[in-house]
């Protein structure tokens, strides 16, 4: 027997949309809708295992039934922008899983549905049909029941006749009856005011049918309601003529124009990856139905596995000339632990895999590799640097275009997103990910020969088919730029900065521990002693019965363990007691001895170094980031956190450490952006910028500062650039929420160019969906005109912040590379070392100094031209601590 479901698409995409939050992929496309949809289709297939299908969806806001009832639907408010921009969405998803859909101008939804209903239901052929609306109801029969919708999206109530009748006490048609007398306010349908569903079933107990009730209205209980039915007959008439199913739509359909045809996998999952709907694609995958591997284009990609240099020799007019692209299959991506497997080299029709061995000791590879005159494309250009560089000792050049980073700049929300992901998003066909093929974990696999070699073959080829399209997708944004002259040659000096290290002086490090150490065990001391008895800090129980059992101190927060001893909670307490303060300094000492002194002495290498590794394509904003290790969030605001940076040295005797740090950059960017006349007449006055806002502010003299004042300007001025609100700031300087706002206004009635800037970028980010750095780098605000007032709030203040703090970072890249330049065109000996938010830390030979320090403040303040000079402190000493 065959199986057709009727789905009514509007009902669905509605339900799904309020269901669930405001959903949107990475791209900001808004996809709650789609998701909620799409898992209803996926239990519909699965549940009820259907030959035939047919979504239906209205054509427009008119139907026949307007012209009975010009206010027909009339309270219903607009759809929403979010929801409207997800149908043609809904409808990919529909084409892709081969599920036929339908509408018809001047019907709606329903009557498609109750037309199919009637003429396909037969006792070969059961239908059913899904909908959120009970108004459906009245198509059930023998033949065909109800699926409807009720708690979220995927749960669902079977009505069929039986289940109608012990309900309402009603047959199936009889709703209509119901609808005719209660009405239905969503759809405008009057009905007969002051009927609701309990009066009008009781009236059609007594009389099957609205015509029959107003035929027998004098019979009818209570003198009110015989005179509400007498005076509203002709509304109640309507409202069962206008709540009635049209089954007799002219429809060019037939059964076998629903026949479910099979979903496409490519299709699937491409649509998936590009909504980022994860969840799904892994449910599909375990289900054995969209295995990516199993649905990547299972075209045959040529390869030669090339294991001598016989048969490479065979290959020398392939390397000859042409862009080609390749791919560095390493153990790691870290610039020293990182080791090269093998080298897959692509021209877009024929792929070459090579062994590492031959990459080391072949010198047509090797040539080819360092020759600038033969363009490269490749996925993470600063990793297979890094590993080139360590495992074959070469230095690549000619690399013309890189994968990832133009995916980041393209998509900055996305972090570091691997090359399957980038593929199966905007390529033209599906790339399994190294998970799917090596395993993960413990069941992760080591591949060799044949398996490997096709592996890495499919991702230079990819690689290879990636680059025109995204190079096509960064002219349309205009990143070109940014992409070729600021992070391409970036990636080679961060790659070489990795390679380098920096020196450590493990006897300091040693010493510090043993100082930190020491001071954790004074301090433990002096906390036992204050409470009156020994325990153990360490553990919340034991320092909450301290606190607030024995001390009586005030109960802040409860956790489902007992109370909160929550840095926060601390924080608040400190004034109260003497032992807060000392259990709060405690734990930061200790932080730093596990994280800075146990942490980083893991991290020394054979050489004495440490090589963090700088992320380029991780944040938002395009800052840079470091891990393993860390070296950007070394604590400054302790000394002892300071004293950290004592360790790090020059890697030769009389060299030095030069520190260079831009001054205030980012409220130097955001008197450039906002053009505020007066805060960019105290950056080019070079005034205290927070003496001066604390001056302004206050209305005072310089004298009259007073520290409390400039540390309230201070906090405001940076926080203006996050787009602080007054609760942050209250909370930043313990004041009421109500001095805190009132600071903040009192500033920007100070600096009005600055409220003026905030507003304009807010404004233009929810017109145009991002906001964008000097340079021009995006980034992409999903949430910026979303209804709820959390995410809303947090995107404006994202718009507010983005082009302040992306601007300074594309200022100190921009720098970096101009030095590099300088550097090397001058033959210097002295190195860049790392880059820590706003500052750059070089070694550098006595000899180098004064011309490093001159080069390094020149470069690095002229490096973009803004409408306020850019200030940069230079400082040397013999190691970081000093020279900061």
């Amino acid at each position: 027997m065959d199986k057709l479901i009727l789905v009514d698409g509007n009902s669905i995409a509605y339900r799904a949309f309020y269901a669930l939050p405001l959903l949107s992929n990475a791209s900001g496309v808004y996809t709650n809708s789609v998701y909620g949809f799409t898992m209803m289709l996926l239990k519909i297939l699965e549940d009820e295992q259907p030959t035939h299908m047919l979504v239906a969806f209205d054509a427009g806001k008119t139907t026949f039934r307007h012209k009975d009832f010009q206010e027909y639907k009339g309270t219903r408010q607009k759809t929403p922008a979010e929801l409207s921009e997800q149908f043609p969405l809904i409808k990919q998803v529909l084409d892709a899983f081969g599920i036929p859909y339908f509408e018809k101008e001047d019907y709606e939804a329903d009557d498609i549905i109750g037309t199919l209903a009637r003429t396909c239901a037969c006792k070969d052929v059961s239908v059913h049909i899904v909908s959120g609306d009970k108004d459906l109801l009245q198509l059930v029969n023998e033949d065909v029941d109800l699926l409807l919708t009720r708690k979220g999206i995927t749960e669902m109530e079977r009505y069929d006749s039986r289940a109608i009748e012990k309900k309402y006490g009603l047959k199936p048609r009889q709703i209509i009856d119901l609808k005719g007398l209660m009405g239905d306010a969503s759809d405008n349908i009057p009905g007969i005011p002051g009927v609701g569903e309990k009066t009008a079933l009781k009236l059609l107990h007594l009389f099957p049918s609205v015509e029959e009730v107003v035929a027998h209205a004098e019979e009818l209980p209570g003198k009110k309601l015989r005179e509400k039915v007498k005076q509203h007959r002709e509304q109640a008439l309507l409202s069962k003529k206008l709540a009635t199913i049209y089954t007799e739509v002219p429809l060019s359909l037939n059964l076998d124009d629903l026949a479910l045809k099979g979903r496409d996998g490519k299709k699937v999952v491409q649509l998936f990856e590009r909504l980022e709907f994860n969840s799904l694609l892994s449910r599909l995958a375990k289900d054995g139905e969209s295995n990516l591997a199993q649905h990547s284009v299972e075209r045959t990609i040529p390869y030669q596995y090339i294991e001598t240099d016989e048969e490479l020799d065979a290959w020398s007019r392939f390397f000859a000339d042409g862009e080609k692209s390749f791919f560095a299959e390493v153990t790691s991506d870290h610039p020293v632990r990182g080791k090269l497997i093998a080298l897959a080299v692509s021209d877009g029709k024929t792929q070459l895999v090579l062994p590492a061995e031959l990459v080391r000791e072949n010198n047509m590879i090797r040539d080819w590799l360092t020759r600038a005159d033969q363009p490269k494309t490749v996925y993470d250009a600063k990793t297979a640097q890094s590993v080139l560089l360590g495992s074959a000792n070469l230095q690549v050049e000619g690399l013309s275009f890189d994968v990832l980073l133009a995916a980041y700049l393209l998509d900055p929300s996305d972090s570091h997103p691997s090359l399957s992901r980038i593929v199966n998003s905007r390529g033209d066909g599906g790339l399994p990910s190294d998970d799917e093929v090596y395993g993960k974990g413990a069941k992760r696999r080591q591949l060799e020969g044949e398996e490997l070699a096709k592996h890495i073959a499919r991702k230079a080829y990819y690689i290879h088919q990636l680059g025109p399209v995204l190079q096509e997708q960064l002219a349309e944004a205009r990143l070109e730029q940014l992409m070729y002259n600021l992070e391409l040659p970036l990636s080679s000096i961060l790659s070489k900065m990795e390679r380098r290290g920096v020196s450590v002086d493990k006897s300091r490090l040693n010493e510090l521990g043993r100082e930190l150490k020491a001071s954790m065990d004074q301090l433990e001391e002096e906390i036992h002693e204050i409470a009156g008895v020994v325990f153990n800090i360490n553990s919340p129980k034991q320092l909450g019965e301290i606190l607030f059992d024995k001390l009586g101190l005030p109960v802040i927060k409860k956790t489902k363990t007992g109370y909160s001893t929550s840095a926060d909670v601390l924080e608040k307490l400190a004034p109260q007691h003497e032992i807060v303060e000392k259990i709060l300094h405690y734990r930061q000492v200790g932080k730093l001895y596990s994280t800075y002194i146990e942490g980083l002495r893991k991290e020394i290498g054979s050489d004495g170094k440490i090589h963090t590794q700088f992320q380029q394509t991780v944040t938002a904003t395009g800052r840079l980031s470091s891990t393993e290790p860390n070296l950007q969030n070394i604590p400054i605001r302790m000394e002892e956190g300071r004293r950290i940076r004592q360790i790090f040295i020059p890697s030769q005797e009389s060299w030095y450490m030069l520190s260079a740090d831009y001054s205030q950059i980012e409220l130097r960017v955001l008197a450039h952006l906002s053009r505020d006349k007066s805060l960019q007449k105290a950056f080019r006055e070079d005034k205290d910028i927070h003496s001066h806002t604390a001056m302004d502010v206050f209305g005072v003299c310089e004298e009259e500062v007073t520290p409390l004042m400039r540390r309230q300007a201070k906090a405001v001025n940076f926080g203006i650039v996050y787009g602080i609100s007054g609760y942050g700031l209250s909370r930043g300087l313990d004041i009421p929420q109500k001095e805190a706002k009132a600071f903040i206004d009192r500033y920007f009635a100070t600096y009005p160019g600055v409220k003026e800037y905030m507003d304009r970028i807010v404004r233009q980010a929810k017109k145009d969906g991002y906001v964008t750095t000097m340079l021009g780098r995006r980034r992409y605000l999903p949430k910026i005109n979303a209804r709820n007032y959390g995410e809303r709030s947090f995107a404006e203040r994202t718009a507010m912040n983005t082009p302040i703090q992306g601007t300074a970072a594309d200022i100190i890249k921009h720098a970096m590379v101009k030095l590099d330049q300088h550097m090397a065109e001058k033959g210097m000996k002295s190195r860049m070392l790392l880059q820590v938010h706003d500052e750059l830390i070089f070694e550098v030979p006595e000899e180098e100094l004064p011309e490093m320090k001159e080069l390094v403040r020149n470069t690095m303040e002229n490096a973009v031209e803004l409408s306020v000079p850019l200030k940069v402190d230079v400082n040397v000493g013999s190691n970081w601590y000093e020279a900061k």
